[in-house]
């Protein structure tokens, strides 16, 4: 093999005849420490939020059959879905028969209908792992995204929406907003809606796919679509009109009048005012807007819809409704359901444009570096590292005996607060030499003792 002449201040591993592209699929990330801290803040504070509530956590594939995920979000949501194609001897068909996982509720109703018998009439379960959508990427709108879901199986009572519109309140309280809103609104009302604006009931699932963008693509965006839907110039405008009143939040006796005499409409109104009155004890109260022009047109929602917006997002920071009929699809036995799910990347958005991450957030590698002067030194280097881990901190132990400075830059470079020299005499005498990067101080402890030295320092700073 010929060999490849070296690129001044190339290392290495990167030198190849033919340089490959390095950048991700489009809509896909690579996530750097600084990312990856920032995630695990936010994932820890949900899951914590979660479990308060006695959510149980649950993982699933990310491949499903491709039957499995097909049908079940409605004619776009279909176009969405990552197929895999056939592997093997049957690769030449062009076939698909795998799919990535589109969102995490469906794979959640194949694992009950799968595990009934082992799972307690009232579930509930968390559940934070990536899906993928072969959508069009845009700020906050990844192809590969984390979703933070909390679901609840097994009941109809209305207490279950007003506790995960609780949790979601508690989860977002505690990562710093306090500008969201709760929008709340009923498949069942909608219904209601759509059949008295002279909307065929054959139009109703295409009318909702086309209303549940009218916060992207406005009302006359909206009245184009739903033309094209088949649905009359006359009817949409009936819509749009009671759409954009409610949107100004004009109560529910003006949403009554819109539904009139239609029962299955003012069932959907009482359970919504029970979902609002049981959650005004709670963190979610004062944050509930009933607003019939939520739509969200995933085709599996039967009951209450939710979502959470803030003034400087165009999408939701997420959301989720009742869905009593998706179990059914794998059982043959309908079993009551209801989830909320929160869009990690949207709020990781938010929060960096808004620089809501904490400064006590640890965005350094270590706590402290340990020097190595040279190589005969390294195993008392290790040894030291071993007992400050012990004591709780995190040690990076220099592997290289380059120059003292060189490696003193380096920590100071990495944000590393302070560097353990163990010189010849340390070494002797059994202890170390602890510098205090920031403070510019020095001083020398047994080492046994330098770890609470340390600990205490980086206690008092906060």
């Amino acid at each position: 093999m010929p060999s490849v002449p070296r690129c001044r201040g190339v290392p290495w591993p990167l030198v190849t005849a033919q340089m490959a592209r390095t950048e991700p699929a489009r809509g896909m990330r690579d996530f750097l420490p600084e990312d990856v801290r920032r995630r695990e803040h936010v994932i820890g504070i949900i899951t914590r939020v979660y479990e308060r509530y006695g959510f149980e956590p649950l993982e699933s594939p990310a491949v499903e059959n491709l039957e499995t995920l097909m049908g079940k979000y409605g004619d776009e949501g279909n176009q969405l879905i990552f197929k895999i194609l056939k592997r093997g001897e049957h690769e030449a068909t062009g076939q698909a028969d795998l799919a990535l996982r589109y969102d995490l509720t469906v794979p959640l109703a194949r694992v009950v209908a799968q595990y009934q018998s082992k799972l307690p009439r009232l579930f509930k379960r968390y559940q934070i792992q990536p899906v993928w959508r072969a959508d069009r990427p845009a700020r906050g709108r990844f192809r590969e995204f984390y979703q933070c879901d909390a679901d609840a199986l097994g009941s109809t009572s209305p207490v279950v929406e007003a506790e995960l519109c609780a949790a979601v309140s508690d989860a977002l309280t505690e990562l710093g907003f306090d500008d969201f809103v709760i929008r709340l609104n009923h498949r069942q009302l909608l219904t209601s809606l759509l059949t008295a604006a002279g909307v065929p009931a054959a139009l109703h699932g295409p009318g909702l796919v086309a209303l549940d963008k009218l916060d992207k693509i406005g009302p006359e965006g909206v009245a184009k679509e739903l033309n094209e839907r088949g649905i009359s110039t006359a009817s949409a405008s009936a819509l749009l009109e009671m759409f954009q009143s409610s949107a100004a939040d004009v109560g529910l006796d003006r949403i009554a009048g819109f539904v009139g005499d239609d029962a299955a409409g003012r069932a959907a109104l009482q359970n919504l005012e029970q979902i609002r009155v049981l959650a005004a004890g709670t963190s979610a109260g004062g944050k509930i807007r009933v607003d019939v022009s939520l739509a969200r047109g995933l085709s599996y929602y039967t009951g209450a819809i939710m979502e959470i917006h803030v003034a400087d997002l165009a999408g939701s920071l997420g959301g989720g409704g009742r869905y009593d009929n998706l179990v059914g699809m794998f059982l043959g036995q309908d079993i009551p359901a209801c989830g909320f799910s929160l869009g990690l990347e949207r709020i990781l958005v938010v929060m960096g444009e808004r620089s809501m991450f904490p400064a006590s957030l640890a965005m350094t590698p270590a706590d402290v570096m340990v020097a190595t002067f040279d190589a005969a030194g390294a195993a008392d280097a290790m040894r030291v590292a071993a007992t400050l881990r012990k004591q709780g901190l995190r040690v990076l132990v220099y592997p290289d005996a380059d120059k003292i400075g060189k490696q003193i830059k380096y920590a100071d470079g990495r944000g590393i607060p302070f560097v353990a020299l163990l010189g010849a005499d340390e070494i002797k005498g059994g202890t170390v030499t602890v510098k205090n990067l920031a403070a510019q101080t020095q001083a020398t402890y047994a080492q046994s003792a330098a770890g609470t030295a340390i600990l205490e320092t980086l206690r008092q700073r906060g």
